[in-house]
């Protein structure tokens, strides 16, 4: 088996751009499920919103929405949005508006 030689980086041109491949689309089963997590977090509590559908860009758009609906710092971490801090309602409020079926799961 062959190894393939990738160039990442070259003095005269800088980082090389990565091939363009074609963008994972998520699917749910139609409700989203809001849960607030503190494990593995050192006591902090985060907000995670999972079964979201759409490509990594469109989640990305969706989390910068929240973020700036609850005034506070998220991520996207494998298609699941995490917003820091129990913004649990707000967020039930936004997604509710953009007609998503929604449902608080967990504690």
């Amino acid at each position: 088996m062959k190894k393939e030689n990738r160039l990442v980086y070259s003095t005269d041109r800088g980082r090389i751009k990565e091939d363009s491949r074609p963008e994972k689309r998520r699917e749910g089963d139609g409700t989203v499920r809001i849960q607030r997590e503190t494990k593995g977090r050192k006591g902090k509590g985060v907000t995670c919103v999972r079964g979201l559908p759409g490509t990594d860009a469109e989640l990305k758009l969706m989390l910068a929405e929240m973020k700036k609906r609850c005034g506070c710092g998220g991520a996207l971490k494998d298609g699941v949005i995490e917003i820091q801090g129990d913004k649990r309602d707000e967020i039930r409020a936004l997604l509710e508006a953009k007609d998503y079926k929604v449902k608080l799961a967990g504690g």
